[in-house]
């Protein structure tokens, strides 16, 4: 079987592949309504498929303005579970000023029932409100480092009939056949890092326990890799049981977490990891593997489409002309400031390896009362209550514990942890959620602040505002990069 056939016997799209691809950003940016629009404008709009969780709790506890993640709870095939989800986290009328959020459960290799129900129910709203009134495609973006997640968030996209699963941050072998594995309802086993492991480690997941329909089979979606180097590209595909069904190249420019530069770390004078030619995919070797790609950094204008499909890809994958846009998850303040300092010139997009708990370099817009600001960095407690880049590891009786570089110094110390991981490491987790307002609010008064990130090359994006002085929509930014 060659692997064209392969790819084409796997997962079948609707319709032909789409020259653009939204990006699936940070925890929330690439909302729902984002992917709506953009998969209606003909291209593959996709939903952020990190802590939805807590993003769904969230917005039942702020009253679900809108109805919308009521409206789409109705349609969820275990009517019982959306019951008890809206039971434990709608409040009409939303939360009293100052009240915190009701906490989430964490991910664990053993989650408890209620936290299993909210992650499927969780990634269902979003592909399904993602989904509505049109017949467009709609793809899940899943970080590879939230492991503990996947399997949940998988199944709940699926129930939604998701068209694209899109994964990064990590090497992705087992998806492709978890993805059979689910459309089948069968029981699934995913394979889990733990530092210190002495033994095989996996998240399980019986479908069955939900109590949905499981004599229908489901659409099993297309797999999209994300990768950045065409070698990963070639050991994916070289076996049935690791290949996916496209790639999608990301460079070194491109938002969020980005792969550490080969061989032996360098920074430049501002602190910032250099990354060379051999950073750069070899776009010829990728696509003499077979499967259709689309390239990410760097391509987000007509002129990078066209060079992206002269070398063989079926197009590109575009962040932040997307985020910047009314319909992302980025709150007015967030966004208003970054279109401010962009028109100004002022807005700088820096590389920082520090900030991600995960190690992986990470873009970080420097925008003042962001955690991007040293003092405001400063002043914030550490503690970690989310805990969506936690890491498994093995104790000394081979119990299992969790620890994150971004959590109390003294806590991970005592876990085993190096200091010296700990150093500049920024909870994610919570600064995502308050680039998109749905931020903790503590009982001693302290709200979480954002920290966001972007793609280094803006050219699109400036030319997109000199164009659309008041802002622009997805709708603008797909004929921009269409040339239209």
């Amino acid at each position: 079987m060659t692997v064209a056939t392969h790819a084409a016997e796997r997962a079948v799209l609707r319709r032909p592949l789409p020259k653009i691809i939204q990006g699936g950003m940070g925890i929330g940016v690439s909302s729902w309504q984002l992917a709506r629009e953009v998969s209606q404008a003909g291209q593959l709009g996709v939903v952020s498929g990190t802590a939805l969780d807590v993003t769904v709790a969230r917005r039942l506890q702020d009253g679900d303005d809108g109805g919308h993640v009521r409206r789409a709870l109705v349609h969820f095939p275990a009517p019982e579970v959306a019951e008890r989800v809206l039971e434990r986290f709608f409040r009409p009328g939303g939360r009293p000023a100052g009240t915190p959020y009701r906490p989430v459960t964490k991910l664990s290799l053993r989650p408890n029932q209620a936290l299993v129900e909210l992650a499927v129910v969780a990634a269902f709203v979003e592909v399904w409100l993602a989904k509505e009134g049109h017949d467009g495609l709609v793809g899940v973006n899943l970080l590879e480092k939230v492991q503990m997640a996947t399997p949940f968030a998988l199944y709940g996209a699926m129930l939604a009939d998701v068209d694209v699963v899109l994964m990064g941050a990590g090497i992705p072998t087992d998806i492709p056949r978890l993805l059979d594995v689910l459309a089948r309802h069968d029981a699934a086993e995913l394979d889990v890092h733990v530092d210190g492991a002495t033994h095989r480690h996996s998240v399980s997941f019986d479908p069955a326990s939900l109590g949905t329909d499981v004599q229908r089979a489901l659409r099993r979606p297309m797999f999209l890799a994300i990768v950045s180097a065409h070698v990963l590209a070639a050991y994916l595909a070289r076996e049935d049981g690791t290949r996916p069904d496209g790639f999608v190249v990301e460079g070194p420019t491109a938002g969020g977490h980005n792969a550490p530069p080969r061989g032996r770390l360098t920074v430049d004078e501002t602190g910032q990891p250099v990354f060379g030619p051999r950073d750069d995919a070899d776009l010829g070797k990728v696509a003499a593997v077979g499967l259709p790609f689309w390239v990410a950094g760097g391509y987000g204008t007509p002129e990078g489409l066209a060079t992206a499909r002269r070398a063989g890809a079926e197009g590109v994958q575009v962040g932040t002309l997307f985020a910047l846009t009314e319909q992302s998850g980025l709150t007015a303040e967030v966004r208003g400031e970054l279109l401010s300092q962009m028109d100004d010139g002022t807005l700088t997009v820096r590389t920082d390896a520090a900030a991600s708990p995960t190690g992986f370099p990470f873009k970080v817009a420097v925008l003042p009362g962001t955690a991007a600001d040293p003092d405001v960095y400063a002043a914030r407690p550490r503690l970690c209550d989310l805990g969506y880049l936690r890491v498994p590891f093995e104790k000394d009786d081979g119990s299992i514990s969790y620890r994150c570089p971004a959590e109390p110094v003294e806590d991970y110390v005592r876990k085993g942890g190096k200091v010296e991981d700990t150093v500049g490491r920024k909870c994610l987790c919570n600064a995502l959620t308050a680039d998109i307002g749905l931020g903790q609010t503590r009982r001693d008064g302290y709200d979480e602040v954002p920290l966001v990130t972007l793609g280094a090359d803006l050219d699109g994006a400036r030319r997109l505002l000199e164009r659309h002085r008041e802002g622009w929509t997805p709708t603008d930014a797909v004929r921009f990069l269409l040339g239209s």
